[in-house]
């Protein structure tokens, strides 16, 4: 079976990387390709729609999708667990569609997020610092943001103690009990260190991507298995466990 699929905001980085996996892929066809000026009806017909455009228009995308009954997997960020409810109320009457959402194709930061959850039962004291190139315009990142909201869920059994410095802008935003500090410089393409304080011991988890295609094998594995899911799924994990 061949997948065709539409790749919306294809002029951007991850969009041209998406344009080239599938022109290199015997399984994968390219259905259309979208930029700005482009209606979304472009992406009817097709099997799979790859979002990966701006925050304030992915909702927009993803609502189409839905209406449509449409399987669309979602690269861009900006995805608060207020948006992803909306998305989940919609689904529900529209049995066809699918939406993936994924803060981060790599499969390295799959595995530092999920050891970080994991770490977070065992400390009381935790801090994100995360760094992207200068073009990203969103901070924090969709991948800290899911990062602090799996260590808080990790910690559900726990009592999440108050940090020190709430308040203090220097500390960074805090999200689900977790500052996070963003760093957007040119020459860097995407770092995230998560830190874990103890008696006389610090734990860091540290994930290091030098360009795109450290995403590759995590979006052809989400392009293949979208046309077969259904329902919400969050993070690559989910995907690859096929929960």
């Amino acid at each position: 079976m061949t997948i065709k699929v539409a790749v919306v905001g294809a002029t951007g980085r991850m969009g041209k990387l998406a344009l080239d996996l599938i022109d290199a892929a015997q399984d994968l066809t390219l259905h259309a390709a979208l930029d700005s000026k482009s209606e979304l009806a472009e992406v009817l017909g097709a099997d799979v729609v790859f979002d990966v455009t701006l925050p304030d228009v992915s909702p927009k995308v993803v609502e189409f999708c839905v209406a449509n009954g449409l399987k669309v997997v979602v690269g861009t960020s900006g995805w608060s667990a207020a948006k992803l409810a909306v998305v989940e109320k919609h689904l529900t009457d529209a049995p066809a569609a699918a939406v993936i959402i994924i803060p981060n194709f790599s499969i390295g930061s799959m595995l530092a997020t999920k050891f970080a959850a994991e770490a977070a039962r065992y400390f009381d004291s935790m801090e994100i610092i995360e760094a992207h190139h200068a073009g990203k315009i969103d901070s924090p990142s969709g991948t800290a943001v899911r990062t602090a909201e799996l260590m808080a869920a990790a910690r559900a059994d726990k009592t999440q103690p108050l940090i020190p410095g709430v308040g203090q802008e220097a500390r960074g935003q805090v999200v689900a009990g977790v500052p996070i500090h963003s760093i957007r410089l040119a020459g860097i393409s995407a770092k995230q260190e998560i830190l874990f304080g103890g008696e006389s011991e610090v734990l860091s988890i540290s994930h290091d991507v030098s360009s795109t295609r450290s995403y590759v094998q995590g979006i052809l594995l989400c392009l293949r298995k979208a046309v077969s899911a259904t329902g919400l799924t969050v993070g690559l994990q989910a995907v690859v466990e096929g929960k």
